[in-house]
């Protein structure tokens, strides 16, 4: 029986859950994590009905029960993030959550979406605890997120850019520094297209959320790295959801050939809602064969955190002056989006 298998019957051992509830404990690709659910609902040795799944005696002669008498779970205090916040940061939490609220929604044509105010703020305090934000030069490939802004919110940076291809984006940033006097600069920019000149070897930090195709985790990544000073850092997520074990290897192994050293991995950091009403990434569910009730709320998309620094002076693998050429869809990998159904 397959790990996937056996973790979402051990998961069910202990009681009936929804979908949702399986997604947000399991740790496996999501092609992989529906095909086993389909698989264990085909051999019976699961049921569902409208709260749930749940357990056949078939389900149930397969589990250990030994497994029932021991508890482990993620640390409540920091959900996993490995940081908490000061009074500083929960009061800037509380100002980022009201500027963001007229944010631009989500499209598909960029194939958006947006991490929790909380997990944007978990970064920012992680950074500051490693020393990335004082006095710092920050790059951001795409800000969905809006991380310049909460950067923005401490006064310690000494400077934000923004890249970005969504121009609301670019037009709501103008529209809060001119409220809030911040002076976070923004440039419409197409990762496809050569990083100008005057942004590579400029910066201290950069930080993204690619793309998860090859193609997409390789140009965001590259152009991060080339905009980086010697001795550079990065931050980027990467989900093991809808990235393979093999992409994960594929990216550790760019890194390191860009004298990149990977020096956290932080599972679970950044927590998405899937459906923001002008886009739902939850539809595949529906697909499954069997009753599914609709989320009713529980963020299960996670994506790790990566953070590295380059030893030296960067390599340029991904040549910054060439185009590339990019797929937004991985049809082996990405089940989400709502253009495959």
């Amino acid at each position: 029986m397959k790990k996937v298998e056996i973790q979402i019957l051990n998961e069910l051992a202990s009681s009936k859950k929804t979908i949702w509830e399986l997604l947000e404990s399991t740790n496996f690709p999501l092609k992989d994590f529906t095909e086993a659910v389909k698989s264990l609902y085909e051999k019976k040795l699961v049921a569902a009905d409208s709260e749930g799944l749940y357990l056949t005696e078939k389900g149930r002669e397969v589990i250990d029960p030994r497994i029932l008498e021991f508890e482990s779970r993620i640390c409540p205090r920091c959900s996993g993030k490995r940081v908490v916040f000061g009074e500083k940061f929960r009061a800037i939490l509380k100002d980022f959550r009201r500027i963001v609220k007229s944010r631009p929604r989500p499209t598909l044509n960029f194939f958006q979406g947006y991490m929790q105010e909380r997990d944007v703020i978990a970064r920012v305090a992680l950074m500051h605890h490693y020393g990335d934000v004082h006095r710092k030069e920050f790059v951001l490939i795409g800000d969905d997120d809006l991380l310049s802004i909460a950067l923005s919110l401490t006064h310690l940076p000494d400077r934000i850019l923004v890249l970005d291809i969504d121009e609301r984006l670019g037009e709501f940033i103008r529209n809060v520094n001119r409220e809030y006097g911040f002076d976070i600069e923004f440039r419409k920019y197409n990762v496809a297209d050569p990083l100008p000149n005057d942004l590579i070897g400029k910066f201290d930090v950069f930080s993204s959320e690619p793309l998860e195709t090859l193609s997409g985790l390789r140009a965001f990544i590259g152009r991060g790295v080339s905009c980086l000073k010697e001795n550079g850092v990065g931050y980027f997520g990467l989900t093991i959801l809808e990235a393979s074990n093999k992409k994960w290897l594929a990216v550790q192994k760019l890194l390191v050939r860009m004298n990149c050293l990977i020096t956290d991995v932080i599972r679970g950091f950044s927590v998405y809602p899937m459906d923001y009403g002008t886009v739902n990434y939850e539809k595949f569910a529906y697909k499954l064969g069997f009753p599914v009730g609709k989320n009713p709320g529980i963020n299960w998309y996670k994506s790790a955190l990566y953070r590295f620094e380059v030893l030296g002076a960067p390599k340029f693998v991904v040549d910054p002056k060439k185009r590339l050429r990019l797929k937004f869809i991985d049809p082996e990998e990405d089940i989400t989006h709502p253009m495959l159904y």
